[in-house]
């Protein structure tokens, strides 16, 4: 009998107040079958003890988050940034999932120069794909919203990562897909089909949109049925472009942080249920 969890996937910082080994305990309780996880928290954990943790219990790392940052100009900065980002496909093959989001960092800075910190995000793919690839790892720039530009990420459309990704092949480069980041675009649901059509979806990340937001816009992902965001719609986008794949839901919001975090996983696989898949 389908519980509507079968594609489900809680991203670690939807739950971050919940330790690794308190995370997969309740992820087994629940039915939750994925889970994406995120660098820091593993690190701390011990990279091969979380894979065993994780492996024993019967879980599928959906997502490893995340590499990136890769627009700086100091050489030393650079060759730091691919030490960093190799260092984040090791940990992503050990953890046995094949896929590492990149994030793919903000203007340096003084810097006004979005093209040419595009070209440098290029330059880097160039060399951290193919070492992807001989790990069985595949990169998926996630553009972000428009508001993380200048700091965070340059790649703010979908074309945008299209665009980058589409200069290597498929199994080394694609994309994410998140609702948070795209939902405004009216131009993102040609260019999911664009991404479909390559085999370049890699995951499929989920976070509703409300408001006001929060003073620190950073942690003010809403609740899946909070906001603006028609989910069944986006999961239509992305399954007819041939997508069919774990579903994760990827939240930061400090109100969530501050209640029980078995109690969010629970709300928020009732949620994907509900607004998802219902």
């Amino acid at each position: 009998m389908s519980t509507g969890l079968e594609r489900f996937s809680i991203n670690q910082m939807t739950v971050k107040q919940l330790s690794l080994p308190e995370l997969v305990a309740a992820c087994a309780e629940s039915g939750v079958p994925g889970v994406g996880l995120w660098r820091e928290p593993v690190q701390a954990y011990g990279v091969e003890a979380a894979a065993k943790l994780v492996r024993d219990a019967g879980l599928t790392v959906t997502t490893l988050c995340r590499g990136g940052f890769l627009t700086a100009t100091d050489p030393a900065e650079r060759a730091a940034a691919l030490t960093d980002n190799r260092r984040a496909v090791d940990e992503a093959a050990t953890l046995g999932t094949g896929t590492l989001v990149l994030v793919s960092g903000g203007l340096p800075p003084g810097s006004k120069d979005l093209h040419g910190a595009r070209e440098r995000i290029a330059d880097a793919l160039a060399e951290l794909g193919p070492y992807a690839q001989t790990h069985g790892v595949r990169l998926a720039i996630e553009p972000l919203h428009p508001m993380y530009a200048a700091d965070r990420c340059v790649v703010s459309t979908l074309a945008q990562a299209l665009d980058l990704a589409e200069r290597f092949p498929a199994h080394q480069v694609g994309v994410t897909v998140d609702t948070y980041h795209i939902w405004w675009d009216d131009r993102a649901p040609e260019q999911i089909a664009r991404a479909g059509a390559a085999g370049r979806i890699h995951t499929f990340q989920l976070a509703d949109w409300t408001t006001p937001l929060p003073e620190g816009v950073l942690n003010g992902r809403g609740q899946i049925g909070d906001g603006a965001i028609d989910m069944r719609e986006w999961k239509g986008y992305v399954e007819a472009a041939g997508y069919t794949g774990a579903i994760e839901v990827e939240l930061f919001n400090e109100e969530l942080w501050a209640r029980e975090g078995k109690e969010v996983l629970a709300e928020t696989a009732a949620r994907f249920v509900e607004h998802v898949i219902g």
